[in-house]
């Protein structure tokens, strides 16, 4: 079995989970000792949050506001359908891994109902809800600016998600209504602990699936042979933080993109082709070959689609699912017009 991932959302069950009691039974429900604490600290450590619960949906946030607790929870699903349900809703509007969610529930059916329907769903009753912060999937190594502002930077994509869809006219209009910016900058010893981060729970659409640690990430830094990028979005909800990874490596004849990925919360935003546009743009100016490295995951389809997308050719393969892309830097695709691409490499 590989390794298993960090856990990116709790989902918590209410009743005789966040608090004693049945609500439609009694408002006179009270909160488990110690779980106000408990939630702000997973909040802290850059955990994502969200409600599964069979009640009554107004009555529910009405407590939860009540507690104060109401914001630490994104895309609540509460209502009477399965609890299944609710986490195949929530895995959708988060856009992570089925395996990267821990569900909290008091019944051991709902937790049975959930683990038969998604397998890969950590499952734990509430009984041991003073045991989480221990838990080894919800200790990041690192907390980073950017796990502490986590939640708020989901929570501004609602509001830029409920403003696409009231919007009347093409996708390319609306996203120039956001006011994008793009930067790329060499990596600083600041930004190592998010590039950590970054290559740890990065999936879908990191190339060659490789992590990196803070130490290796460092000498690569300091290397004369290697580049290492880092970009960040933001637009005018906020900043989405930094959201992609680049390692290159320099040859005499070639730059060989050994690692890239990028964060699936920017897929919808257009910026996907952006860093690599640079990436080749760069190599380029430098009478480099710009080759690419690629190994299939099983979950990163996406980025063999970019790489061939943005005109990468299959320079060779192996029978383990190793790939080395190349471009003849010919025709590089150029930045989307509604982006403010700035370059601080």
């Amino acid at each position: 079995m590989g390794k298993q991932v960090e856990v990116k959302c709790v989902v918590w069950d209410l009743d005789h989970t966040i608090w004693d009691g049945v609500l439609i039974e009694s408002n006179d429900v009270s909160l488990k000792p110690g779980i106000v604490q408990l939630i702000d600290t997973l909040d802290k450590r850059g955990i994502l949050q969200s409600i599964a619960s069979k009640n009554d949906h107004d009555l529910a946030m009405e407590k939860l506001k009540e507690f104060g607790l109401d914001h630490y929870f994104i895309y609540p699903e509460i209502h009477w359908n399965a609890k299944s349900y609710s986490i195949e809703q929530i895995q959708k509007n988060i856009n992570i891994g089925m395996d990267s969610i821990l569900f909290v529930d008091d019944q051991e059916f709902e937790l049975e109902e959930v683990k038969n329907t998604h397998k890969t769903v950590d499952c734990v009753n509430s009984s041991l809800y003073e045991t989480l912060l221990d838990h080894p999937r919800l200790n990041p190594r690192f907390i980073t600016i950017d796990s502490v502002r986590r939640r708020k930077m989901y929570q501004d994509d609602i509001i830029r998600k409920q403003a696409e869809t009231e919007y009347r006219g093409p996708s390319e209009q609306f996203l120039a209504t956001l006011n994008m910016k793009f930067s790329i900058a060499y990596a600083g010893q600041e930004d190592l602990k998010r590039a950590e981060e970054l290559t740890v729970r990065t999936n879908q659409l990191n190339a060659t699936g490789k992590t990196f640690n803070y130490e290796e990430l460092d000498q690569f830094r300091q290397s004369d042979a290697h580049q290492l990028l880092v970009c960040e979005l933001e637009d005018k909800y906020g900043s989405y933080g930094k959201i992609g990874l680049a390692l290159i490596e320099q040859n005499a004849d070639h730059w060989r993109l050994e690692m890239m990925l990028m964060s699936c919360r920017v897929i919808s935003r257009g910026v996907g082709t952006v860093l690599l546009s640079y990436i080749m743009n760069e190599a380029k100016k430098h009478n480099k070959k710009l080759l690419a490295d690629f190994r299939d995951t099983g979950r990163n389809r996406m980025m063999n689609v970019s790489f061939r997308f943005s005109g990468f050719k299959e320079h060779s393969s192996d029978d383990q699912g190793n790939y080395v892309f190349e471009h003849d830097l010919e025709k590089i695709m150029s930045y989307p017009d509604y982006i403010d691409v700035r370059c601080h490499a």
